[in-house]
C-alpha cells in the first residue's frame, strides 16, 4: 500500500483518528464514570502525545537531524539500532 497524497483522504484520515478517540474515551467514561478513570485517560493521553512529539520532533531537531522516521517501528527499530551501536547501513560501530 503505497502513501497518501489525496489530502481530502489524510484529512478524513486524521476525522477518523479523532472520532475513533472520542468515542473509545466517551464509552471509557460511560462504563466507568469515575473521577479517577477521567484523571487516568487524561494523563495516558497526554503521554502518549508527548512520547509522539519525542519521538518525531525531539529525536529528529536535536538528536539526529539526517533521519527520518516513518513511524513508530522505525523509529523502534533506530532506537534499538543505536542502543546495539550499528550504523544505519547494518554495520557494527568501531
Amino acid at each position: 500500500m503505497g502513501d497518501l497524497k489525496n489530502p481530502r483522504l489524510i484529512y478524513l484520515k486524521g476525522l477518523l483518528f479523532l472520532v475513533g478517540a472520542v468515542l473509545s474515551a466517551g464509552l471509557l467514561l460511560a462504563f466507568h464514570p469515575t473521577l479517577q478513570t477521567a484523571a487516568l485517560l487524561a494523563i495516558c493521553v497526554w503521554c502518549a502525545c508527548r512520547f509522539y512529539y519525542f519521538t518525531f520532533y525531539v529525536i529528529q531537531h536535536y538528536i539526529d537531524t539526517e533521519y527520518r522516521y516513518a513511524g513508530l517501528w522505525a523509529f523502534a527499530r533506530y532506537a534499538w539500532r543505536e542502543r546495539l551501536g550499528w550504523r544505519r547501513d547494518g554495520k557494527p560501530m568501531k
